[in-house]
């Protein structure tokens, strides 16, 4: 299997740089006309499945909207991943999982462990009990050709308290993240395994440090678009010569088209030309 770098390059290059979160919020079950249960779980889930599935470069469950349904909710989100692998979808499980040591590499076996149920194509991770505590699912990525996301500058207005924050180095917090990123990325082409999370929020801030993206040579998953505020316009702004490695990400604005199939691939279609457009 190619690694997940190259493969997520081929994906965004056919489909378009746009990434669609599965996130079944009680409201949206709601507005769809489904129970907040199981049942209802699963048919949102195999809605959005037979809508995106195949049309975008990947799809993004995030897993606390399963989990908060228990045993049955994780079975769900074991059959969404693996529906949606099945179609040749790539999967980016939305977990934000950090520990250390043991724990960490048990996330690990979790999440990208290609034996597990639950193995995905790429995670997302916080780094914040330190980057180097990311090694274990760092290494089992790397030797899975799986990837993993690293929370750099995210979407949320409570992240700039940390992220901003400048260490002895004179650097950010958020910008020493993508400098480690980078280290671990040095020589894999076209991208590599290891990308960041970046906020397309942050781009309205006049104060925002600017982030220096060029050598990470990964790639980039842009949160915050649609619902929370930004716009792909607000993209150039922020990434400049990052932009071909930039994937927007988009949920409730895509989701609350639904429950109609041909509803939700208009959604995502407007949204992966506007992408396209501004990137």
């Amino acid at each position: 299997m190619k690694h997940f770098g190259a493969r997520l390059r081929a994906a965004m290059d056919e489909r378009g740089p746009l990434c669609v979160g599965i996130d079944p919020h009680p409201s949206l079950l709601h507005a769809w006309g489904l129970p907040d249960d199981p049942a209802g779980l699963r048919r949102f889930s195999e809605t959005a499945i037979s809508a995106l599935a195949g049309r975008v470069a990947a799809i993004k469950p995030q897993s606390a909207f399963f989990e908060r349904h228990g045993s049955a909710g994780v079975a769900v989100l074991e059959s969404t991943i693996r529906q949606l692998r099945q179609s040749g979808t790539l999967v980016i499980l939305d977990i934000k999982r950090g520990d250390i040591g043991s724990t960490a590499a048990a996330y690990a076996d979790a999440y990208l462990d290609p034996a597990s149920p639950l193995a995905a194509d790429a995670i997302t991770a916080s780094p914040y009990l330190g980057f180097g505590s990311l090694r274990p699912m760092i290494d089992t990525a790397l030797a899975s050709g799986a990837g993993v996301f690293v929370l750099a500058r995210t979407s949320n207005p409570e992240g700039g308290a940390v992220q901003r924050a400048v260490g002895s180095s004179g650097r950010t917090v958020a910008q020493t993240i993508i400098d480690e990123i980078a280290q671990v990325n040095a020589g894999f082409d076209p991208m590599g395994n290891v990308g960041a999370v970046v906020g397309a929020t942050i781009g309205g801030d006049p104060t925002e440090p600017p982030l220096d993206l060029a050598g990470m040579r990964g790639p980039v998953l842009a949160p915050g678009l649609g619902a929370q505020g930004a716009r792909p316009g607000d993209l150039r702004s922020i990434f400049g010569a990052a932009l071909p490695s930039v994937l927007g990400a988009y949920s409730r604005e895509i989701l609350t088209s639904g429950p109609g199939i041909d509803a939700l691939r208009a959604a995502a279609d407007r949204a992966a030309a506007d992408l396209r457009h501004n990137l």
